[in-house]
């Protein structure tokens, strides 16, 4: 049975369902064609139904064509180095600003990781908070339009707001949403308040790109924006990046093996895709020649597809030749190995540029942020 909560995933995923059970809609070709015809293009990720699930897409499209903005908010939570699945919204959030010219605020949730992980102490969740602040900044936002900020350092400028979303949030929703116990400790009951706080940063409708399992914030939200004065949030749902062993679950901090880091050397990029990464392919040379591969089942393929084969003629050829079995797993694995190892080499270059005190401090947004005091 899969299990999809804020702080755990697991099993084989049923996404129809999970829209079902959460409420959300699937974007359909009328938005598809609305964010091309807006944004000038689809990103790889939308085009192919990574991500694929929406709330109130529509009205943040239709905000921006009335000349009333919207803007973003994403997060990351430090509770140790990042991996590529880590990545995935905000490579796609990175998007959004790019084509949409917006705000974005990005909560580094400290709070929330010393909060659930028992084995974490303050001190790592420093360490985490300053490595992980490089790697998300160097994605390539704009240090004009993004703050990165860390929710025990920013909490001070918060907190009124944060009071006025705590004091509308009753024990029995959190409990009902999040499914807090008598053993949960009381700093994670009072966390989804501050979750929910960035998205009323402006008086705009907020955009959140996240995956799928975060979605009970937004109920929430959504349940006590009007009467705070704010717009209801709107969200955009992605999928889950597959861990290396299969497509079940998603990539996962807790086991190394399933997942790609970013300070990863070409030499452990390659051992670990050919050893790990989950093969379509057949039992032997010859019955792969002869009955061909399943991409539908191949963590490569998958990668490709989601990500890092971008054009879509030449992924199209990949797929018929590894269906046709002219292709055999390790030539498609090759292929994947290239492709990461060129993108980590791209991501930590520019984490060598990034100047941190401007996404945090010094820059437009971050400067003008750190001069406001939260309000309701």
């Amino acid at each position: 049975m899969a299990k999809v909560t804020p702080w755990e995933v697991e099993g084989n995923i049923d996404y129809g369902k999970l829209i079902e059970e959460f409420g959300t809609k699937k974007i359909d070709a009328s938005l598809h064609h609305k964010i091309a015809e807006i944004a000038g293009e689809e990103h790889v990720m939308l085009r192919r139904d990574f991500f694929y699930s929406h709330r109130d897409l529509g009205l943040v499209l239709k905000d921006y064509e009335a000349g009333k903005g919207f803007f973003l908010y994403t997060g990351r939570g430090p509770s140790g180095d990042m991996h590529l699945g880590h990545l995935i919204p905000l490579i796609f959030t990175k998007w959004l600003q790019e084509k949409f010219k917006v705000n974005l605020y990005i909560s580094l949730s400290d709070d929330e990781k010393f909060l659930h992980k028992r084995n974490l102490s303050w001190d790592d969740v420093d360490k985490y908070s300053a490595r992980n602040a490089l790697d998300i900044a160097a994605v390539g936002f704009d240090p004009e339009r993004t703050f990165i900020f860390r929710n025990s350092e920013y909490a001070k400028n918060a907190y009124p707001l944060l009071m006025q979303v705590a004091k509308k949030i009753t024990f029995s929703t959190a409990k009902a949403v999040f499914g807090f116990t008598n053993e949960t400790n009381v700093g994670m009951m009072n966390y989804p308040s501050y979750q929910i706080v960035p998205s009323f940063f402006e008086k705009k409708r907020c955009l959140i790109p996240c995956a799928i399992d975060q979605d009970p914030y937004w109920r929430i939200q959504r349940d006590i924006a009007g009467p705070l004065g704010f717009e209801k949030a709107a969200a955009v749902h992605s999928k889950f990046f597959p861990p290396l062993q299969g497509i079940e679950g998603k990539m996962s901090a807790s086991n190394t093996e399933s997942a790609i880091w970013l300070d990863d050397s070409e030499k452990v990029v390659r051992k670990k895709i050919m050893k790990y990464a989950f093969s379509g392919g057949r039992e032997t040379v010859e019955e792969h020649r002869e009955k061909g591969g399943d991409v539908s089942v191949d963590v490569s393929f998958q990668w490709l597809k989601m990500l890092f084969e971008q054009d879509d003629k030449h992924l199209k050829d990949i797929e018929s030749e590894y269906s046709s079995g002219r292709m055999l797993s390790g030539e498609l694995k090759q292929l994947l190995v290239d492709k990461v190892n060129a993108f980590l080499e791209g991501h930590r270059a520019r984490r060598d540029k990034i100047n941190i005190d401007e996404f945090m401090y010094s820059g437009k947004l971050s400067k003008k942020m750190w001069e406001t005091t939260h309000k309701a």
